[in-house]
């Protein structure tokens, strides 16, 4: 049984957190191989499993000390069909990929939530190319079919919702939302942007969430941006504009440096997390609704202490 995949408690306006960089971290400061940049793999082995729910937790305990929501991604932004094929899953050994993962994060819930601290599951999906290059892009009926096959095995846990993260074109992000109105589960939607703040695809934010509202009739409960840094997106953030009131969610790049540099970079760019607070802070000013607040790429549970220092105010006073 779902705790709130009927009403997701995050749109009620409280403050909720989720993780930061996954794949960064499991590579860079736990020494893991990470092929394909696919971490739900390493779900294949009981280290695999203590490293990913240790990840985890080094997130929860912040939420659970400051009385805040708790966002829990599954692992499983890679776990698609295309990807799978190239690890050497099957549909049906990467279906229960998805399963398991899914279940590690019941566990930590049930450990872990309380009545001051709700935790949300979230499927978690990616998208069927690179995100950061999107080469051969999919119409939205050929999107929705192929998300269709991850989004049903996601319908069939105790997750409450689903989310797409680092998507970069409008087409893709529409088959996504259409697939989980089929499958009758919440949907948000993540783009990413490249450092002028538009899409890699060549789509502007601002037209890219209007298009996707217009297609799916408002059907994704609300927008996110990741994988880039503040000053990427900050100046195509127009305040006062109706459609900034969509974007709930934030998990920002560490690093400034563009995708096409991160590709290339041997070393992690872990930037300055209390400037990276301050800059999460800059947004509440510009996004009337946000109050979902992670990381993705070089970032940690020191950025996202940080972050909440910097941000929290917003709902209470800092002890």
């Amino acid at each position: 049984m779902t705790n709130y995949r009927t009403a997701l408690p995050q749109l009620n306006g409280n403050l909720f957190l989720t993780d930061g960089g996954l794949e960064t971290t499991l590579i860079f400061k736990k020494g893991v191989t990470l092929p394909h940049f696919a971490a739900f793999d390493i779900l294949n082995s009981e280290v695999g499993k203590q490293l990913m729910y240790e990840y985890y937790t080094d997130y929860i305990k912040i939420a659970k000390k400051n009385r805040t929501g708790f966002i829990l991604e599954s692992p499983t932004w890679r776990a698609n069909s295309d990807w799978g094929e190239q690890m050497g899953y099957s549909g049906l050994s990467l279906a229960l990929m998805n399963l398991k993962a899914i279940k590690l994060l019941e566990k930590i819930r049930q450990e872990y939530e309380s009545k001051t601290n709700p935790i949300v599951i979230s499927g978690c999906i990616g998208p069927r190319g690179d995100g950061y290059n999107p080469k051969h892009l999919m119409n939205s009926v050929e999107a929705e079919n192929y998300h269709s096959t991850q989004i049903a095995t996601f319908s069939e846990t105790n997750a409450d919702m689903i989310t797409a993260l680092t998507i970069s074109y409008a087409d893709e992000a529409i088959g996504i939302a259409r697939a989980a109105k089929a499958y009758n589960i919440p949907v948000v939607i993540s783009f990413t942007v490249e450092t002028d703040g538009w899409l890699p695809s060549g789509e502007s934010l601002k037209e890219t969430i209007e298009w996707v509202d217009a297609a799916t009739e408002n059907s994704v409960a609300y927008y996110m941006l990741n994988c880039a840094h503040p000053s990427h997106f900050t100046k195509v953030l127009n305040k006062g504009e109706s459609w900034l009131n969509r974007i709930h969610g934030i998990r920002a790049n560490a690093s400034s440096k563009s995708h096409a540099e991160l590709d290339d970079s041997v070393t992690l760019d872990s930037g300055s997390p209390i400037k990276l607070g301050k800059e999460y802070r800059l947004l509440h000013n510009i996004l009337p609704n946000l109050n979902i607040l992670g990381g993705c790429c070089g970032t940690d549970h020191n950025h996202l202490t940080e972050i909440y220092k910097a941000c929290s105010s917003k709902w209470h006073k800092v002890a």
